[in-house]
């Protein structure tokens, strides 16, 4: 695929291959997003790593853009050549299955197990069965199905990202229904790759939260700080440099400290992230080009039961 450079806002970036992804486009008079679909064949991202459902190169509000194109190189089975509020789960089998046996990823499908090495998220497994997925459009949201009988570990998982009407605000609501013999246990965390108006990271951009941040990780000290209950940048992040801290700790159990604002006062934009589910475990990792809060939260469905999680966004603008 021929690639070409642009520059946005002093960052450069290799623009997207010339061609029309299966999309859809939704808005609520406030808020305009575009959102790639799933499709084995031809979708934006083929990847065994992410959810394929909510993939979001763009989210408009009062002018301002808050996700998009952050990586240089581009290939659909790449495994995050991916934007927006994008999730993964952990697979609950591939430690219990030998090399040449299957494991299975929600939103993903059913894996082959090539050999006995850790699990890798970088890594392109085989695919053997992508499971049905079934996409209903409508103005203001879109709402994914994934349908998966693989034996033993069977689901049907539904994602809606629908926005709120009258307000700049968005919702993923989410299901997972278990119709396997097995208890489905795993965890799912949102990746949250936020661009906003293309300004690189550094001292402009905050994250915070209602609780004091506990941690240290890559970076810290030298491109950015934790000050009670923030994380802030001491300079521009430079291509090549990361930020990554795991795990960050201070949260307690009950859901009222998933509660994150990402902020960027150069560009005059901010976010507030809520959810009905406690944090299990709290990941940041940031490049030159996007930062990302990765929350975790638990996840276990009984066979024929069923679980059941939103997650709620809020954008909103700040005074320069």
């Amino acid at each position: 695929m021929k690639k070409v450079i642009y520059l946005l806002s002093g960052l450069t970036i290799a623009a997207m291959p010339l061609m029309k992804f299966p999309q859809t486009e939704i808005s609520n008079g406030l808020i305009q997003a575009k959102i790639y679909l799933p499709d084995t064949k031809e979708g934006y991202y083929r990847g065994t790593r992410f959810d394929w459902s909510g993939n979001m190169p763009s989210l408009k509000y009062a002018g301002h853009e808050f996700f998009g194109q952050w990586f240089t190189e581009y290939s659909p089975e790449i495994h995050d050549v991916i934007m927006g509020p994008v999730e993964e789960f952990t697979s609950p089998d591939y430690q219990d299955v030998k090399p040449g046996e299957n494991f299975m990823k929600i939103g993903v499908g059913v894996l082959t197990k090539p050999d006995d090495k850790p699990y890798s998220f970088a890594r392109v497994y085989p695919v053997v069965d992508h499971g049905k997925w079934n996409v209903k459009t409508k103005p203001e949201g879109v709402i994914f199905t994934h349908e998966l009988n693989s034996g033993s570990y069977s689901y049907k998982y539904e994602k809606s990202v629908q926005l709120v009407k009258g307000k700049p605000e968005m919702e993923l609501i989410h299901s997972l229904k278990n119709t396997g013999k097995k208890a489905i246990v795993t965890s799912v965390y949102d990746h949250n790759f936020f661009v906003m108006d293309n300004q690189p990271v550094g001292p402009g951009y905050s994250i915070s939260v209602p609780w004091k941040i506990k941690g240290t990780g890559e970076g810290i000290g030298e491109l950015a700080e934790i000050k009670e209950n923030q994380i802030l940048f001491l300079r521009v992040v430079k291509n090549g440099e990361n930020v990554f801290c795991s795990p960050l700790e201070g949260f307690g159990s009950t859901a009222k400290d998933y509660d994150f604002r990402i902020e960027n006062k150069i560009a005059g934009t901010g976010v507030h992230i809520t959810s009905d589910q406690p944090i299990e475990k709290l990941n940041f990792w940031c490049c030159y080009t996007t930062l990302c809060p990765e929350p975790y939260i638990s996840v276990k469905v009984e066979p024929g039961k069923e679980f059941t999680w939103k997650i709620h966004y809020e954008f909103y603008t700040l005074k320069k």
